[in-house]
């Protein structure tokens, strides 16, 4: 443990593999964003930090089943010659899970309809927040610890890079939210990019890889654009007003 501490090999490790468990909790981040978005200011908060709060933990306790863990990616059953495993069917679910409440998002969006919420509502949809953060939390630690395994064999280092990550996807679910409250037109943005990750979770789970560099591009391009609409939109703001 104390030699890790002195081997440069091991702090390389441990930068890359947590810039790597950030890059692939950006997900998450945008996911926690879009359900908080019609909680209060109070419940917003609380259910980010319950929400990272687990996502942290199952990652740890998958670490620890690293043996059950790997039996996640060998074959259960064939379909035409492709064969499919635990991991595969959770990953098609979870692509599906996200297509479908990004869709029902949309929708609730375009109709824009006026819904005064009575306060057992409310308490039923934080209820409602926590158990779909729990299921698409499972989702996004399974993927991501399995790409740690691959990368390190110390489970110190992993953990260690998991608890970082965490703690920067903490810091930035906050800003990430507040901005796509007070923009609503980054919302569907959001939407947008959860629908993209659905379908890409769906093409690794029928062993068609899509390559994450390609998504995180087009999610970075189009923030910068939307941006860029937002900087104008306030200057023209500003300048009805002088």
């Amino acid at each position: 443990m104390l030699d890790l501490l002195f081997d440069p090999n091991a702090w390389a490790a441990l930068v890359t593999l947590t810039v790597l468990e950030i890059v692939l909790g950006i997900d998450n981040v945008v996911f926690i964003s879009i359900l908080v978005a019609r909680c209060s200011a109070r419940d917003a908060k609380r259910a980010r930090q319950i929400g990272l709060s687990l996502a942290f933990v199952f990652r740890i306790i998958m670490l620890f089943g690293l043996t059950w863990l790997m039996k996640l990616t060998y074959p259960i059953f064939s379909i035409y010659g492709l064969g499919f495993s635990w991991r595969d069917l959770i990953l098609i679910g979870g692509g599906m899970f996200l297509i479908a409440k990004a869709t029902h998002e949309i929708h609730r969006e375009v109709e824009a309809r006026d819904e005064e919420a009575a306060p057992g509502v409310v308490s039923h949809s934080f209820a409602l927040v926590v158990v779909q953060l729990i299921a698409v939390d499972l989702i996004f630690s399974l993927d991501s610890i399995i790409t740690a395994i691959g990368m390190v064999s110390q489970i110190e280092i992993m953990i260690a890079a998991v608890l970082l990550a965490m703690i920067v996807m903490y810091l930035a679910s906050g800003p990430v939210s507040g901005f796509i409250t007070e923009h609503p037109t980054t919302k569907m943005l959001a939407l947008a990019f959860l629908m993209l990750i659905g379908m890409a979770l769906i093409a690794d789970g029928f062993e068609v890889h899509v390559p994450r560099g390609y998504i995180y591009f087009a999610m970075a391009f189009a923030a910068a654009v939307e941006a860029f609409n937002v900087i104008a939109g306030r200057n023209r703001k500003r300048a009805r007003k002088s």
